[in-house]
């Protein structure tokens, strides 16, 4: 959801509208909306100008995955049931992170997040949906401790880590879904810099 702001009358940006579009997809996902009130909330979310337009439609609904906890020493839980997931942007790392997917898709993108934890364990259940996580440069990634049963694992964020740089453990199973975890691609790199 777009971070918090005295002034509704602020401009919203891009990634802003998106987030709660996001926001909007997982709670249809989880049954919280219709169909036709997913259509018309989306509608509304991508033609929001201001922070006041887009706050009122997700004032109904739970904290979503998408915000960061409170708490950077609480485990984030982050679950996708028919819908998908978002987790990106200026967030705190908690040290732990549960992550399920049912049907959806989950992104976590730790690029531009804030990580005092030295090691972040990460664990995926990954049913049928596919789960990518986005690391920067530097950063160690360990995924040696998830199984693959019909599903698979591919980790190609294998360059030497940074010592000074968190090291992400990857914990848990891919059932029929996939695991990804890469470095950020080059329209990621570019839309970042000139956003």
């Amino acid at each position: 959801a777009p971070r918090p702001r005295r002034d509704a009358d602020l401009r919203a940006s891009h990634s802003d509208r998106e987030a709660v579009a996001e926001r909007l997809r997982e709670a249809a996902g989880d049954g919280r909306l219709d169909l036709d009130e997913l259509e018309e909330r989306l509608e509304k979310a991508f033609n929001a100008k201001t922070y006041g337009e887009l706050a009122p439609l997700t004032a109904d609904l739970p904290a979503g995955a998408t915000a960061a906890p409170a708490d950077p020493g609480e485990p984030m839980v982050i679950k996708a049931g028919a819908g998908d997931v978002v987790q990106k942007g200026h967030w705190v790392v908690p040290a732990r992170i549960s992550v399920t997917s049912r049907l959806g898709n989950i992104k976590i993108d730790f690029s531009e997040a804030v990580c005092r934890h030295p090691e972040v364990t990460l664990d995926i259940n990954a049913g049928v949906g596919e789960v990518t996580v986005i690391v920067p440069h530097g950063w160690t990634v360990r995924s040696h401790a998830m199984r693959a049963s019909i599903g698979s694992v591919r980790n190609k964020a294998t360059e030497p880590g940074d010592p000074a740089a968190p090291t992400l453990e990857i914990t848990g199973r891919a059932g029929l879904g996939d695991v990804r975890v890469r470095y950020p691609n080059r329209w990621e790199l570019w839309r970042r810099k000139n956003s």
